[in-house]
């Protein structure tokens, strides 16, 4: 797809986070790269319908049913009141909110070849299952792999390389989204930036949702958020004894 500097959709004018000059770029490059513009024209050719669809397939504006009080829906606005901009800021994250508990279960059922599975905390108590957690397939198991090859492809070349976990195949997305000021009039300047995926991204065992608000230093989720997935991450799957993909030993920490 030819994806050009920037794009206009209503009355706003979307860019790059790194202004670039028109080029061609494939479904992967354009998340492994976190392009702006070329998930806002993917969005608008699946139309708004089913991009609402989806958000709502996976959960989005609605409780997990985490088995811990003061869970928050998040915001999503429903489609009969988007606006003619609408398409061009929910895709890249601006005008929805949702919480990180919604974002794990969302990479838990990429992880779980296409199958959203309720998070909970407990699951077991005196060796009674407490509640079988609720289940329900988002995607088709072969999607599912072609969306973990992409997020792999974040890791290995992309805006993610400093979530990478030595000896084993990592699977994940940056995020960096502007916060809204406390006075809700607009954006305060800030971000929050994040890292979310899973490992070993071809027989996945543990999914880590990082956010970091407001750092005190420049940078996006793969510099900032990234590391933290890889030094949490790192220190999980050798903890507990996961095989490493090639052969090499996880980096796990000296201390916590």
């Amino acid at each position: 797809m030819t994806l050009p500097p920037s794009i206009q959709v209503a009355d706003r004018t979307i860019e790059e986070a790194e202004p670039r000059p028109t080029e061609v770029m494939s479904v992967s490059e354009m998340l492994a790269r976190s392009s702006n513009i070329g998930t806002v024209m993917l969005a608008q050719l699946l139309g708004s319908k089913r991009l609402a669809s989806w958000i709502t397939r996976f959960g989005f504006g609605q409780k997990t049913g985490i088995d811990f009080p003061g869970e928050s829906r998040g915001i999503v606005l429903p489609r009969e009141r988007w606006s003619g901009s609408t398409i061009g800021n929910v895709p890249i994250g601006q005008g929805i909110a949702v919480t990180p508990i919604q974002m794990a279960a969302m990479y838990g059922a990429l992880a779980n070849n296409g199958v959203w599975i309720e998070p909970h905390l407990v699951d077991h108590v005196r060796g009674r299952r407490i509640k079988r957690p609720a289940r329900h397939r988002v995607l088709s198991s072969s999607v599912s792999r072609e969306v973990i090859s992409m997020l792999q492809g974040v890791v290995s070349g992309g805006t993610g390389e400093e979530a990478a976990v030595p000896g084993y195949l990592v699977a994940g997305k940056t995020g960096t989204a502007q916060r809204v000021a406390s006075d809700g009039t607009g954006y305060d300047g800030s971000t929050s930036v994040s890292f979310g995926g899973f490992a070993p991204a071809d027989d996945a065992r543990f999914t880590v949702y990082v956010v970091v608000h407001a750092p005190k230093v420049d940078g996006g989720g793969g510099s900032i958020a990234g590391p933290v997935f890889s030094r949490i991450m790192g220190y999980v799957l050798g903890r507990y004894g996961v095989e490493p993909t090639n052969g090499t030993p996880s980096r796990l920490p000296v201390e916590w």
